[in-house]
């Protein structure tokens, strides 16, 4: 059986030969789907179905009832005896998608809705013919994300689900745009769909709480639905301000309508949702709402639950941001008014609603960290304006992080994890060539502290080179860079010129950018440190790992570059946890430092989703140059789930492309001495360095930031 699904037809790629008999057959089958099986429930009757297929459709099969068997032994039970009657009628890709389309079911949804997904073979065949023309949620989610990032307003995830709708946090799309006749035009209905909804979080449509407002009507249903056309309506007017080439898009897919005149106020410069509250009673008795195939739906319940937990939840993190900037100004010795510290916010355009905000303590503007300042953001989409009682700071103990769970990570083995204090994501099945939805649950955590003494022994050990590597980073930050065929500058650039010489010789016109100049650089640079607190770092590794770390906060805290440090470990996909070591808007204080002495090794080394979150915080941050530098002793490796071996492997390298399409540069470093024989396909031939030698981890972790940074 091969290892590895067809890349293509099979007919084309597996060579004929003669057909397996109904022993061998049952063979196979019986090791395969051996927890499923007993003493009613043979492999025999799955065996003779499959005996009279040709010998290239036996392997298909049994290639598939192994993959699925990975994730469930029962929805491979079923596959295998729906394989002869499905091949029959389906081409091998076809067939494939069938597949991949149930098991994606299942991942979300449970055994249940996989089964049933994999019996209506007639409705996907249906919606298979219409597909040639389609765009698939994952064909369309990296773009649509990085168009939706580019957006103001808060920063909102895209899923795909049955249909379009916003919670105000998470963007739900269609798994498929089937509706129009080209690929082009199904990716614009997307493009709309995800920028309406965007637009409804963006410009206040929840704002006014829908539901309750329009309860009153005989049809409270039709109301809602006449307010989403209205709001509908009132962000086309929105986008063909500001966003003109998609509304051209949207007008050329030919199924806008327009209010009636007496609504048109809902199209004004200055219109909001309660224009359209008000407008609802205008056109519920007689106006036939328009289908509208980007308008999705519209879920206010929803909303309202999400929306209500953030506006709690943002009020005390801004709180304590507050708390923190009058922290650091008492601090710093800055005096405060007698009459104590009072912030206040302004819009830098106080015509503009939407515009920027800015934050003052006692009547002096402040530069707030980016958290606090994405938080007066959020809080003013939700409540148009940030209350007086938002700007009180916090007082000792009134704030837990709201990133940390209540319940102990130990909870997830007693069925909880799906719904507390946790982030799913997908994982790559390089056999299934797709992912596995939601599959990995994973936590941040804060990394108990530990004692400064080895911090203080660590610097006092390593004194001269970290004096050198200060100097070195010194020296960095004020590099001047020269920049060639200049027209104006401070000295001759000789290749210039003879590139020039032999151009004017040739005939050609002589040219005038023959300088060099120096110039300052200005280094725009964001680091995230990934570091491995998996069990086999225990000892020596685990303190080289943490005076690596001392040593090279020590020298960057010269440099002035944006750094975070996290760890990783976990147990299986149900608990993949993450460590808070330093995040970006923190600074390397005491607090910082003891949580570096206090990294100690935890469990197994799931790579991949570490990796997937590390990218999610480090693409939040706006940088020119990105890099995710991981430290490890050893390739993916987990307690059970088949995560050993190819599967961790090319899990973690598929989570590395998405990095790299993300715009962020990874590299590894690692002391693991078979690291050649995976690390390549990973990372790439010149994106990682072996070390032989842990003593010489610091400095070579120093080295290597100073080598991807210059």
């Amino acid at each position: 059986m091969s290892s590895q699904p067809p890349s293509s037809d099979p007919r084309l790629t597996i060579a004929l030969s003669e057909p397996l008999g109904t022993h061998q057959l049952e063979e196979r089958l019986d090791e395969t789907l051996d927890p499923v099986l007993s003493s009613r429930r043979t492999a025999q009757p799955l065996a003779l179905r499959l005996a009279p297929l040709e010998r290239e459709l036996q392997d298909f099969t049994l290639h598939w009832v192994a993959v699925i068997a990975r994730t469930s032994s029962e929805m491979a039970y079923q596959f295998a005896a729906l394989a002869p009657d499905v091949l029959r009628k389906l081409d091998l890709a076809t067939t494939e998608a069938w597949i991949i389309h149930a098991m994606d079911t299942f991942d979300r949804e449970g055994l249940y809705r996989g089964s049933s997904e994999l019996k209506k073979l007639d409705a996907f065949i249906a919606a298979s013919r219409s597909r040639t023309q389609a765009v698939a949620f994952e064909d369309a989610c990296n773009v649509l994300g990085w168009f939706i990032c580019g957006l103001s307003g808060r920063r909102l995830k895209l899923e795909a689900g049955n249909e379009a709708y916003t919670d105000t946090e998470t963007i739900h799309l269609p798994a498929c745009s089937t509706e129009y006749a080209s690929r082009e035009q199904n990716f614009i209905v997307y493009k709309a769909m995800a920028t309406h909804l965007w637009a409804q979080t963006r410009y206040g449509t929840f704002n006014v709480d829908p539901a309750a407002k329009l309860a009153s009507y005989p049809d409270p249903g039709r109301a809602l639905a006449l307010y989403h056309y209205l709001e509908t309506a009132r962000i086309d007017a929105i986008i063909a301000r500001e966003l003109p080439g998609l509304a051209r898009e949207i007008a050329a897919l030919g199924n806008a309508a327009p209010p009636p005149q007496a609504c048109r106020r809902v199209l004004d410069l200055d219109a909001t949702a309660t224009d359209s509250l008000a407008l609802v009673s205008v056109l519920y008795d007689n106006f036939a709402l328009p289908r509208l195939s980007y308008m999705g739906a519209m879920h206010p319940e929803l909303v309202q639950a999400v929306r209500a937990a953030r506006i709690a939840r943002e009020k005390l993190e801004l709180q304590s941001g507050l708390a923190k900037i009058l922290a650091e100004k008492s601090a710093a010795g800055q005096a405060q008014s007698a009459a104590g510290p009072r912030f206040t916010v302004n819009r830098s355009d106080p015509a503009d609603a939407g515009g920027d905000l800015g934050l003052s303590l006692d009547g002096a503007p402040v530069a707030p960290p980016e958290r606090v300042n994405d938080l007066l953001q959020s809080i003013a989409h939700d409540l148009d304006e940030i209350p007086d009682d938002y700007l009180v700071p916090a007082g000792d103990g009134a704030y837990r992080d709201s990133k940390t769970p209540e319940n102990k990570a130990a909870d997830v083995w007693q069925g909880t994890y799906h719904e507390e204090g946790a982030v799913l994501y997908h994982e790559w099945d390089y056999k299934r060539r797709h992912y596995r939805k939601h599959w990995c649950v994973l936590r941040e955590l804060d990394v108990r502290p530990g004692y400064p003494d080895f911090i203080d022994a660590t610097l006092a050990k390593y004194a001269p080179q970290v004096t050198l590597l200060r100097r070195t980073f010194e020296l960095l930050r004020g590099e001047n860079k020269l920049l060639k065929k200049q027209q104006n500058g401070d000295d001759i650039d000789f290749d210039a010129v003879i590139s020039a010489y032999a151009d004017m010789r040739s005939g050609m016109e002589l040219s005038e950018r023959l300088l060099v100049k120096r110039h300052k650089a200005e280094r725009d640079i964001a680091v995230m440190f990934m570091v491995d607190m998996s069990g086999s770092t225990k000892g020596w590794i685990n303190d080289a790992e943490r005076a690596a770390l001392v040593m090279l906060c020590e020298a960057l805290e010269v440099l002035g570059d944006r750094y975070a440090i996290y760890g990783f470990s976990g147990i299986t996909r149900k608990r993949c946890e993450i460590y808070r070591i330093k995040r970006f808007d923190e600074r390397y204080d005491e607090s910082v430092r003891c949580r570096i002495a206090g990294i100690l090794p935890q469990d197994y080394t799931r790579m991949g989703v570490a990796i997937r979150h590390l990218t999610a915080l480090l693409d939040a941050v706006d940088a020119r140059t990105k890099l995710l530098i991981s430290l490890s002793d050893g390739k993916p490796d987990d307690y059970s789930d088949n995560y050993r071996g190819e599967y961790g492997i090319e899990d973690t390298r598929q989570a590395l492309i998405e990095a790299r399409r993300s715009g962020i540069h990874p590299f590894c470093i690692t002391i693991d001495r078979e690291a050649r024989d995976y690390l390549p396909r990973m990372y790439g031939t010149v994106n990682y360095t072996v070390i032989d030698d842990i003593a010489r981890l610091p400095l070579k972790l120093a080295d290597t930031y100073r080598r991807l940074t210059t």
